[in-house]
């Protein structure tokens, strides 16, 4: 009876403080507080790739009209990742100075306006003129993004501390979900109604749902901590994580500026087609997430296993992409979207445990948890996925135009490589250190010994 008692006023206490309970911990359902915090940041996640996947099959090929390079398109799309690579890391110091709340409206508000005005690009002059306008939006909706993002992960792990690996998964069903209607939706919009149309459709969508997440989302709030970046990101496992961050990143973003141009010029399908190629990607993303967001809070002792197999299984799928000249393989339709169907599964068992496990590691060094540690994390989480969303469109368009798409994407592939053998090895060590250690302590035949001296003391 006493820890019942005591059950229910602990939830009564975090009803009050407005902090709902961890899902399957101290509440066996979902408060209230919980379902209106999933839709919200589900919200942002669906509205968010839409707005980033949108662009895909036809900016490209746009951009060329007016004068901008294979090289000059991966720039402004590396331009996004840059810029929000530098806003997380801010926001994320900043975040319980500005609110949770409101630095995720805002930034929803800040994306909704630039994407509406990228739609009205075609109208100025092509050359020096609309690249550098293309720069200045992008960057602008990249502040949007980083606020809205960081404040989204912050949120979603502080509504649910004890399964943030299964939300997180489950909220990526929204972000394939964005991601599977986004190229299919601005090829048409496009092919039917021109430029303009997908920009200003998609972000008046995204300045609608503001209102709607200012009625329903709760105010998280909580106490600046004196913990930083350096200091989390100076943990040797951080650092690896980091770089499995980076790697999933890389790989993902160096297919926005190459991909669709490679598919129209092997396959020859319509810019409305187009889209539909980009659907194997990220329905097996979306659908994959929930599951393995499941398995590693119920068997955290898998994340590790996960994290380095998908970065090898990644590696061998960019490899397969082209596929790579080396292996004398002719390119075909069905086995390229075969490929893409590998890749996001792929990708997201690597990216869904990476959360998680960068929280489990600031606790054992002895961050403070709470909302400031959470700012931290998601911050560091989205500073290192803008950071390889940079370097990936940027290499990538820079190795589509010197060497082709099969090398380009077989040496993209590398980062991935390099991410799942560097967390395969650091994991390895850290087993053997841990078991030598735990010898020492407790040598063997000690339990024995003491047992026959007892036996013959008596």
């Amino acid at each position: 009876m006493g820890s019942r008692e005591a059950e229910g006023t602990d939830s009564e206490q975090a009803a009050e403080d407005g902090t709902p309970g961890a899902l399957g911990g101290e509440s066996r359902g979902l408060t209230r507080e919980q379902l209106f915090t999933m839709a919200a940041t589900a919200s942002i996640n669906f509205s968010s790739m839409i707005c980033y996947s949108i662009l895909g099959p036809f900016f490209p090929s746009e951009a060329e009209k007016k004068g901008a390079s294979n090289t000059i398109v991966g720039l402004i799309f590396g331009c996004f990742a840059l810029v929000n690579f530098l806003s997380s890391l801010i926001l994320g110091n900043y975040i319980t100075h500005i609110g949770a709340k409101f630095m995720f409206l805002a930034g929803m508000f800040v994306s909704g306006c630039v994407t509406i005005l990228f739609g009205m690009l075609d109208k100025v002059p092509s050359g020096p003129v609309f690249i550098g306008l293309c720069f200045l939006v992008r960057a602008m909706d990249a502040v949007g993004f980083a606020a809205a993002m960081t404040a989204s992960f912050s949120i979603v792990a502080k509504a649910f501390p004890n399964n943030i690996a299964t939300v997180l998964g489950s909220l990526e069903i929204f972000t394939g979900l964005g991601l599977v209607l986004g190229p299919p939706l601005g090829g048409f919009l496009y092919q039917s109604f021109g430029y303009e149309v997908p920009f200003i459709t998609v972000g008046c969508v995204v300045l609608v749902l503001v209102p709607v997440n200012m009625c329903v989302l709760s105010k998280y709030d909580s106490v600046p901590s004196k913990d930083s970046f350096w200091k989390l990101i100076l943990l040797p496992k951080v650092l690896l994580l980091c770089l499995t961050i980076f790697s999933l990143s890389a790989c993902l973003g160096f297919l926005d500026p190459t991909m669709s141009l490679f598919i129209l010029k092997m396959f020859k399908l319509p810019a409305g087609y187009v889209g539909l190629v980009f659907l194997g990607l990220a329905l097996s993303y979306s659908l994959s997430s929930p599951l393995l967001g499941l398995l590693s809070d119920k068997l955290p002792y898998l994340r590790k296993w996960l994290l380095v197999s998908g970065g090898l299984m990644t590696a061998l799928c960019f490899f397969m992409l082209g596929p790579a000249p080396v292996l004398h393989i002719e390119s075909q339709l069905w086995m390229f979207v075969l490929v893409l169907v590998l890749v996001g599964f792929s990708l997201g068992m690597s990216a869904i445990p990476v959360f998680p496990e960068i929280l489990q590691c600031a606790y054992e060094n002895g961050f403070e948890e709470g909302l400031s540690l959470l700012g931290l994390v998601s911050g560091l989480f989205n500073a290192m996925w803008s950071l390889g969303a940079f370097a990936g469109p940027t290499l990538g368009g820079f190795l589509n135009e010197k060497l082709g798409f099969e090398w380009a994407s077989a040496i993209q592939g590398g980062w991935a490589l390099l991410s799942g053998l560097a967390t395969g090895i650091f994991y390895i060590t850290e087993a053997t250190k841990r078991s030598s250690s735990s010898s020492l302590q407790n040598p063997p035949g000690t339990n024995e010994e003491r047992t026959h001296l007892m036996s013959s003391e008596s």
